[in-house]
């Protein structure tokens, strides 16, 4: 039997990204990341991410063909990201896919960009339903429960800033560049958590805020400042980041125990973080729950976890047609409706 090729594209912010499986293993994953035009900025700036997915397009494709020794005669589907994401940056990427897709007469794949990031963990160990999702990332905060493949139920998300959105205005008003995740969490590890800070937890059920954390250490920076005091910012960094952090691994435990899961899966940029990553790895086998921690490489922005999640909606046949559009706000439990 023929192993199904599909080619994935992801151009949801700020990587221009391009992977290709082959019966499910994967043959390339090519990156093309704006990080160092962004940094000038101090944050994604929505207009130039779209010119340079337009320019970087073309050059990652044919990395990706390469890399893969595949011919795109050869690619029985074409994935992409449909959404959620900037609505400028996922036009080029769609844009790309269906026109290969109208080309070689192959199905067009619409591919959610949260529910990739949870599967990108299959990279290392498969999804045990059932289980809990924390997506953390720039502009997500959500804890998912799956009782099966493709079953997304969100019981709790942020009701402002997202962790990694906060981690970002907190380095800028510290100076730490950005993105803020790597300094700040550089820098905790040689701190202790001294300030306090207010949680980012809301009392009641499972969402969180964090526009007040953000508000707080903004606050408080500016004025030290004035008082003309010292600012300890290690210290800050691992008061921030503990306060943080432990308001979604808190969540999380409840959540766990709540729905009988067996598994924790943890996906989107910020699970990158070192201290998210440890606290995970030390807590949740406690209640007999397995944790899923992806490598650094599945964290981000890329291709993989893209054409990982189409080869499911392969299976199920979720084919999109050539008029499809984009949905910045797609949620999650509506991957079926585009």
């Amino acid at each position: 039997m023929k192993e199904r090729v599909i080619l994935a594209i992801e151009s949801s912010c700020d990587e221009t990204a391009v992977a290709i499986t082959k019966g499910g293993n994967l043959l390339s994953n090519a990156v093309s990341s704006q990080i160092a035009m962004h940094q000038k900025y101090g944050g994604v700036m929505p207009e130039l991410a779209s010119r340079l997915h337009t320019e970087n397009i073309a050059f990652t494709l044919d990395t990706a063909l390469k890399d893969a020794n595949v011919r795109l005669d050869e690619v029985d589907a074409f994935a992409v990201t449909r959404g959620p994401g900037l609505i400028g940056a996922l036009h080029v990427g769609l844009q790309a896919a269906k026109t290969l897709a109208l080309i070689y007469n192959k199905p067009l794949i619409p591919v959610h960009h949260l529910a990739a990031h949870i599967y990108a963990a299959e990279y290392v160990t498969p999804l045990k339903f059932p289980l809990l999702a924390i997506v953390v990332s720039g502009g997500n905060t959500e804890l998912v429960i799956m009782e099966d493949h493709l079953s997304f139920k969100t019981i709790g998300e942020t009701k402002d800033d997202a962790i990694g959105e906060c981690y970002d205005k907190v380095a800028r008003v510290l100076n730490l560049g950005y993105p803020g995740g790597i300094p700040i969490d550089r820098l905790a590890k040689t701190g202790e958590a001294t300030y306090k800070l207010p949680s980012p937890a809301l009392k009641e059920g499972y969402d969180f805020s964090f526009s007040g954390l953000k508000t707080h250490v903004i606050n408080l920076v500016n004025n030290t400042k004035q008082r003309g005091e010292e600012l300890n910012v290690p210290n800050l960094c691992a008061s921030f980041q503990k306060v943080a952090i432990d308001a979604i691994v808190s969540k999380g435990l409840k959540a766990a125990q709540e729905y009988n899961v067996k598994q924790v899966v943890i996906a989107g940029g910020v699970s990158a973080n070192s201290y998210l990553r440890s606290e995970v790895l030390d807590k949740f086998p406690k209640i007999n729950i397995e944790p899923a921690i992806p490598p650094l490489w599945c964290c981000t922005d890329q291709a993989a976890m893209i054409a990982k999640l189409a080869n499911y909606l392969f299976d199920e046949g979720i084919f999109a047609n050539y008029d499809l559009g984009v949905d910045p706000n797609w949620e999650i439990e509506d991957f079926r409706n585009y």
